[in-house]
């Protein structure tokens, strides 16, 4: 491409990322290429610089400068590998024209990072729509988080979705498994967090409202079952969704998810493990309700994963004592 581009944003665009509208359309445009083509002006919205995480608005106009020719490789419909392809098949509990709902395995990265490699996202490239396009995250879950996870096939639907979820109206309903059981055995998590630079990487932390990089963070939780006064099963509904936001505040109650490897006060626990216990972070997004755009709502369960079923076993929890449709026990929260 020689010259400047200026592209109107369309209508089914409304509300993307500017970093992932140029994925779209500039497949071959590398992200740090692209954040110095933002810092220094030469891509600008309507006139306007704008940051990566910019969104877009429909009608917009979109600066794009010369980015040199397109790869022969990169202009092309993206490659399909049939074994990711496969193995994203095998974990859809929900399908229809609009979306993909996986049930994401525990330690399956959601997108790539520093040192990750192997990430739903870049798998998704094995899933191409009718008109060769990969389909599109709307939302997240931690690598070591299991549950429903929505992907949408089309920039339409990754566009409704993006705004249901920035509205909240979405039902997001998480099952875990605590040390120690929370007192009161139900009841509302209200708190500020903020990331925080540690060797292992980012983290978030309690702060106070008012600092640097503070954000409101809310939870509604519910004890579902307990063993030995010990362990909890616990039912987590969050209504904002900060970054580690359900990890942080368990431990803020003093009842961790178990093998929480980075939030978590059990040096001040005198307890032994059993044995029986599952291994990996107790943390599963059980129920995913949501608006489609046909007007309909979604109503989704993930079966538990293998390492909370041997949990629940163990400590003699039944995950089938509430009808996940009808009755859950989270609904009296």
């Amino acid at each position: 491409m020689s010259g400047v581009q200026l592209r109107e944003v369309a209508r089914d665009e409304d509300g993307m990322r500017i970093d992932r509208w140029f994925s779209v359309h500039f497949p071959h445009l590398s992200f740090g290429r692209l954040q110095k083509l933002l810092r220094s002006g030469q891509v600008r919205v309507d006139s306007g610089r704008v940051q990566t995480n910019a969104r877009l608005v429909a009608g917009q106009t979109v600066r794009v400068p010369p980015l040199g020719d397109v790869p022969a490789e990169t202009a092309s419909v993206p490659r399909v590998n049939d074994k990711d392809a496969a193995f994203l098949r095998d974990l859809i509990i929900y399908e229809d024209d609009d979306v993909y709902v996986f049930n994401k395995p525990h330690g399956l990265a959601v997108q790539g990072g520093s040192g990750t490699k192997r990430h739903l996202d870049g798998m998704l490239k094995s899933l191409p729509n009718k008109k060769g396009e990969a389909p599109r995250l709307v939302h997240r879950l931690d690598r070591d988080t299991s549950g429903c996870l929505l992907v949408a096939k089309t920039r339409a639907a990754a566009s409704h979705f993006g705004t249901v979820f920035r509205s909240r109206s979405a039902r997001k309903i998480y099952w875990a498994v605590t040390v120690g059981v929370p007192h009161p055995r139900q009841g509302r998590i209200s708190c500020f967090v903020a990331r925080q630079s540690t060797q292992d990487g980012e983290q978030m932390v309690v702060v106070d409202n008012g600092a640097e990089g503070a954000q409101h963070s809310v939870s509604y939780y519910s004890v579902t079952d307990s063993a030995a006064n010990q362990f909890a099963w616990v039912t987590l509904k969050p209504v904002t969704g900060r970054t580690h936001q359900l990890r942080v505040h368990m431990m803020e109650l003093g009842t961790p998810i178990l093998d929480d490897p980075r939030y978590n006060t059990l040096d001040n626990w005198n307890w032994e493990r059993p044995d029986e216990l599952g291994d990996g972070l107790h943390l599963h997004a059980r129920r995913l309700a949501i608006p489609l755009r046909s007007g309909k709502r979604l109503d989704i369960t993930a079966p538990l994963p293998p390492h909370m079923k041997a949990s629940f076993d163990t400590l003699g929890f039944d995950a089938n004592q509430y009808d996940a449709q009808d009755a859950d026990p989270e609904d009296d929260a």
